[in-house]
């Protein structure tokens, strides 16, 4: 039942392919055998759902074992490369099985493409099948048995019995059609197809539609036989006499040592045949041919004979001849090298780089110029061995241009394409100069524009301009000058000698000097190339130029707000042409130039006023008291705009003893320098009312806090007494001074400073310090020991090793006194060692703020530096008796007088200073209580001091002619120079000073 029930499948199949097959036939009547055989191979293919279709046939002269593929359907035919020659020996082929064995064949196609291999050029095959495509090939059948192959490629399943039936079917209606067409009337005289083996119709059509044809040598008869095609392609009539000379003679003689060595090649290796040559057809015509063929050994390995192809090549060997004329004559050099890196060919252009071609071909590359080029030959290597193509750009010895050179690999070597290009790499560079031109100039005005920003004073615009603006365009001279009261007065210069800055100083703005009065007054900048030109410009300036030492100038004006505020010049050594960006960069700068200009002269009126005042509230002079010798100095904040609230002062006070202050209103600006007048007046006065160092500053602090909330301040008040030599200090918020002893020591009085004045209530600490003639005091703010980079007690620490070292000891190391017994006096006696020690302190001074502040280095405080020599009172310079109570007091009080005045050689003040004396004790026994003292203190000048228990201070009064007393305080005001009452721990003193005459100084 199943097999009857497959019988009747495979004839129902039959059938349905008769029935199609008999269909094609009708409507490919008027088609050739070629097409109607493809259109056989579509239904095929379609029927198997194949990928491709094939028909191979037998070609070659007889007895060649060759299948050559004649038809394909489906894919391009370099996907079957492998597949277009099939030797009928080689049985793993399915075509080649399948006319071996005469049956269908069914087998994969992997090993067709593994038999395949390289191509004849070395190169893998193009288009490798899928891995799991199949073939089913069908032979088909001639009168002698099979004479070719249909063949199918397929997937990986196995065709049906429907299928092979159909496949079959389509063999034996292409084996019909064949016969029928070798019978035509055009092919009347030729034998049947099967008869022309394996040259029949078929073949014919389509070998003559390639130009090819076959040929087989007999090596040992050297005969030579020809098919159709081959005949026709070589235009040999066919009686022609079938021997190897005949062919021979067809060959173009220059082409004929050539042809026979690839022939005797070919016999000696026992390897494959290929030349191309040209040929003389016996029609007189001559064309290009390519043959190509392989050798049939017998058992012993000996060659039989030679079966091969030929084929016309002259279109494409003229089309490869025009290809080269191209290249031979193109723009850009080209040349090619073997695998040994000699030359095998190169154009005109590439001759003028190489050399001349009849010298340079067949040389290594390397013996030429190429090999003068940095790393072309690693290059090269590097892109034959990699297979990819690479370009770079290198520079030719011969003529110094650039090249980009791009190398290829190609089978047999590398080619190289050198373009110029020079030229594009010049206008590259002059982009790319262009560019950097335009980066450097934004950074510059850039640069430029921060720096004006950060300028403050005058001065700084003149630094900034001669910083950014000169070195850039080469210039060696600025000249800025500022319009003030209707003339021009010179702001700044850099690179002029002063006759010419003289010369220039203070023109008229708008007359007498045409340059800068056309410059200012039309508001448009003059740009002058060279000396000639300046002269030519303006006679009546003609000597300008050789006084300035200059020969180009940019003089341009300087515009803010629409006011014209000045000029800035810009001028060279030597002359110049400006180029229209620089006139326009030096144009847009004085814009900039003039902004920060009208800027800073703002800033200089404003903070000049602010220094005045500042200048007005500070002392203009320092007093010269016996006791100390004092100087100072006080440096502005180097950055920022506001002026500082730092003071000092020395204040000489009774009984030669000294009020030494330094003190610091936190904030900058006018407010507080207010302010910092405010507290040192009040100082003044409470330093005058004889106030302990805490009492006055409980009294600041009382004056700071009316001030308001957001005021503070920081105060050092030292009270130097030299009769006893102690030095009574407080402090509220204030750095600590330094103590410098005679023998160089320094030390730091280790007390817990109080709170800045309106931060805290009193009371305050007072510390005594018993300090030896001849020592140091250094009264400071925190602007010389603190900054950002430096904190207060790293500040002092720095400042005591100033003081210390080598150059602090020498300056700060007392100079000799006079002797002890001697009083102080003014005079020629006292100046010299006094004016020494005065600079010496000085010299001190620069020290100290040299090295704590360095000019280069911005600070953002004011800063204050007092330092004072204390000197003591001798023993012998003082003189003090107690007093009895009652009126006898006062006449004990003047035989003193008379007696220590004596002793003294101040004869000369005895009358008067017992009057003082006298008068001052019969002061407090009448108005006051004991006990009482008498004291005289000589030094510049003679104090008279009476002290008693009662804390009330005596005042003049107006006494009325009728009065009987009230006349004393008036007689010891007209006697003295100066008098007046302090407090005491015990009381009141009352003192008097009078001059002491210089003729009664004893020797």
């Amino acid at each position: 039942m199943e097999q009857r029930r497959g019988t009747d499948t495979a004839e129902r199949s039959r059938s349905w392919g008769d029935e199609r097959l008999s269909l094609l036939s009708a409507v490919g009547a008027a088609l050739t055998d070629r097409e109607v055989m493809r259109h056989a191979l579509d239904q095929a293919v379609s029927e198997l759902g194949g990928i491709a279709g094939l028909v191979h046939w037998s070609c070659g002269p007889a007895g060649s074992r060759q299948l050559r593929l004649v038809l394909a359907s489906g894919l391009p035919l370099p996907v079957l490369r492998a597949w277009e020659e099939i030797r009928q020996d080689v049985a793993p082929l399915a075509p080649a099985r399948a006319v071996r064995d005469g049956r269908f064949v069914w087998i994969p196609a992997a090993a067709t493409e593994a038999l395949a291999g390289p191509r004849e050029d070395g190169r893998p095959s193009s288009g490798i099948l899928p891995a799991a495509t199949t073939v089913a090939s069908v032979p088909l059948i001639g009168p002698d048995g099979p004479v070719g192959a249909l063949s199918v490629l397929t997937g990986p399943w196995e065709p049906t019995g429907e299928q092979i039936a159909f496949l079959q079917a389509v063999g034996h209606w292409a084996e019909r059609r064949l016969a029928r067409s070798a019978a035509g009337p055009d092919e009347g005289d030729e034998p049947p197809w099967w008869q022309q083996r394996p040259g029949g119709p078929v073949l014919r059509q389509s070998l003559e539609a390639a130009k090819a044809g076959s040929w087989e040598w007999g090596v040992r008869t050297g005969e030579m036989r020809w098919d159709r095609a081959g005949l026709t392609l070589l235009g040999i009539p066919d009686s022609y006499e079938r021997r190897i000379e005949s062919w021979i003679d067809l060959i173009h003689p220059e082409d004929v040592p050539r042809v026979m060595a690839a022939t005797e090649k070919s016999l000696r290796e026992r390897s494959d045949y290929e030349a191309e040559y040209r040929v003389h057809r016996p029609d007189g015509t001559t064309g290009w041919v390519q043959s190509r063929a392989h050798l049939e050994l017998d058992e012993h390995g000996e060659p039989v004979r030679m079966v091969g192809k030929v084929w016309d090549t002259t279109e494409s060997r003229m089309a490869r001849e025009s290809v080269g004329q191209a290249l031979r004559y193109m723009s850009d050099a080209f040349f090619a090298v073997n695998r040994e890196w000699r030359i095998t060919f190169l154009n005109v252009e590439a001759e003028r780089l190489v050399g001349p071609a009849g010298e340079v071909l067949g040389r290594p590359l390397w013996e030429g110029p190429a090999g003068d080029v940095p790393e072309l030959e690693e290059r090269c290597r590097r892109a034959a061995a990699g297979g990819r193509p690479a370009g770079f750009d290198i520079r030719w010895p011969t003529d110094g241009r650039w090249y980009h050179i791009r190398l290829v690999s190609v089978p047999d070597g590398l080619t190289a394409y050198l373009t110029d290009v020079t030229d594009r790499r010049t206008r590259a560079a002059r982009r790319a100069e262009a560019e950097r031109a335009g980066a450097e100039q934004a950074a510059r005005i850039s640069e430029l524009s921060n720096a004006l920003a950060d300028a403050v004073t005058t001065r700084d615009v003149v630094d900034v301009v001669a910083a950014h603006v000169l070195p850039p365009f080469g210039a060696s001279g600025l000249l800025m000058l500022c319009l003030e009261g209707g003339r021009l007065n010179v702001v700044g210069s850099v690179g002029y000698p002063l006759p010419f800055l003289r010369r220039i100083d203070g023109v008229p703005a708008f007359e007498g000097y045409r340059l800068l009065n056309e410059v200012l007054g039309a508001r448009r900048p003059y740009f002058i190339p060279s000396a000639e030109e300046y002269e030519r410009l303006f006679p009546d300036l003609a000597g300008n130029p050789a006084i300035a030492h200059k020969n180009a100038w940019a003089v341009l004006p300087l515009t803010a707000s629409g006011n014209a505020i000045g000029t800035c010049s810009i001028s060279f050594d030597e002359p110049r042409r400006f180029s229209a960006d620089e006139r326009t960069l030096l144009t847009a700068i004085s814009g900039m130039v003039a902004q920060a200009l009208a800027r800073a002269r703002l800033y200089d009126t404003e903070h000049a006023r602010a220094q005045a005042l500042q200048r007005g509230l500070l002392p203009r002079a320092l007093p010269t008291p016996a006791a100390v010798t004092s100087t100072v100095r006080y440096l502005p904040a180097s950055s920022g705009t506001d002026i500082g609230g730092d003071w000092y002062d020395v204040i000489p006070l009774s009984a030669e003893r000294v009020a030494l202050v330094i003190g610091d209103v936190m904030g900058h600006g006018l407010a507080e320098a207010a302010t910092m007048g405010r507290l040192r007046t009040a100082v003044h006065t409470l330093a005058n009312l004889e106030l302990p160092p805490d009492e006055v500053l409980a009294h600041l602090n009382e004056v700071v806090s009316d001030l308001g909330d957001d005021s503070y301040a920081t105060c050092l008040y030292a009270l130097y007494d030299p009769v006893s030599g102690v030095c009574s200090l407080a402090r509220a918020g204030h750095p600590p001074p330094l103590v410098v002893r005679p023998d160089g020591g320094v030390e730091c009085p280790d007390s817990v400073p109080d709170p800045p004045l309106g931060a805290t209530e009193p009371p305050f600490t007072t510390v005594d310090l018993r300090l030896p003639d001849g020592s140091l005091l250094v009264l400071y703010t925190d602007g010389l020991v603190e900054s950002a980079t430096r904190d207060i007690d790293t500040g002092i620490a720095e400042c005591a090793q100033v003081l210390t070292s080598e150059r602090g000891r020498l300056l700060t190391s007392p100079p000799p006194r006079p002797h002890p017994d001697r009083p102080e006096q003014d005079g020629p006696e006292q100046d010299g060692p006094d004016r020494a020690d005065h600079e010496r302190l000085d010299r001190l001074c620069d020290l100290l703020v040299g090295a704590m502040l360095p000019a280069q280095q911005l600070t953002a405080d004011d800063t204050a530096l007092l330092i004072a020599r204390l000197h003591g009172l001798a023993p012998g310079n003082i003189a003090g008796w107690p007093l009895p109570e009652g009126p006898v007091a006062a006449g004990l009080a003047r035989a003193h007088v008379r007696e220590q005045l004596t002793a003294w050689g101040l004869q000369e003040l005895v009358a008067t200073t017992e009057l003082l004396a006298g008068e001052l004790v019969a002061n407090v026994v009448r108005h006051a209580r004991g006990p009482t003292r008498l004291r005289l203190i000589r030094s510049r000048s003679l104090l008279c001091e009476v002290s008693d228990a009662s804390p009330t201070t005596p005042r003049i009064r107006r006494a009325a002619e009728t009065d009987e007393g009230g006349r004393g305080l008036q007689l010891v005001s007209a006697l003295s120079q100066r008098w007046g009452t302090r407090y005491t721990a015990e009381g009141k003193c009352i003192w008097t000073e009078q001059p002491i005459p210089r003729t009664g100084t004893p020797s």
